[in-house]
């Protein structure tokens, strides 16, 4: 049986990205952090014979650009009212609301491991179903697996990983949390950003414009 999985990823203006590490980073390293996260990102989705088309929702032109350059579709995030409703529209695209399934990931999870996301959907299910996958701590959701497409609607954010849950209970689908280690390490804080680099310092090919964003910055701050 052939499924077609569709990837949404929604990504924030560039500008307004990763206001939480403001006490470490100016703006124009916060934005070039964030362009390369989740241009890692993309890449991998990309690299996932599983998933068969991506679906980029940004108002950010570069990011637009950037998507349509490496084959996905793009919808413009006409709103900019967070990733739940930046979500929300990506799953409205033609795309997304013809495939049999939809993953949604975060922009901020550039560790992930293309193997790690393949395996992911190999094992799960076909029938109505949600799979959230928790970040680091458990709390919040860094993927979500909605069989079919608008089997929930996406509802990220602090406790997001119970909110799907129970959305799901709600609903009377079937739902499972699936720890991916790849997917757990999204960054906000300088914390989460220090674990992170600890997470893919084993994986020399993990996250390599998000390694090359830190090592410039590195750089620029001794020179």
């Amino acid at each position: 049986m052939m499924i077609k999985t569709i990837a949404v990823l929604p990504v924030k203006r560039f500008t307004l990205a990763k206001q939480r590490l403001s006490a470490g980073l100016d703006a124009d390293a916060r934005r070039a952090l964030a362009a390369a996260m989740v241009g890692d990102v993309l890449q991998a989705l990309m690299e996932v014979d599983e998933i068969d088309a991506v679906v980029v929702v940004s108002s950010d032109e570069g990011m637009l650009e950037l998507a349509a350059d490496s084959g996905a579709h793009t919808v413009i995030d006409r709103f900019e009212d967070g990733q739940s409703a930046a979500a929300e529209q990506g799953l409205l695209h033609p795309a997304a609301a013809g495939g049999d399934r939809v993953l949604l990931v975060a922009g901020d999870t550039p560790g992930v491991d293309p193997s790690q996301l393949s395996q992911l959907l190999r094992q799960a299910a076909v029938e109505p179903s949600v799979l959230v996958v928790p970040d680091r701590h458990g709390s919040g959701t860094n993927a979500l697996l909605l069989t079919p497409p608008g089997v929930i609607a996406p509802a990220f954010g602090p406790l997001s990983c119970a909110r799907h849950v129970d959305l799901a209970t709600a609903a009377g689908v079937a739902v499972r949390v699936e720890v991916v280690t790849s997917l757990g390490f999204d960054v906000d804080t300088p914390d989460d950003l220090e674990a992170l680099c600890d997470a893919i310092a084993d994986r020399p090919d993990a996250a390599p414009r998000t390694r090359a964003a830190l090592a410039q910055l590195a750089g620029a701050s001794t020179s």
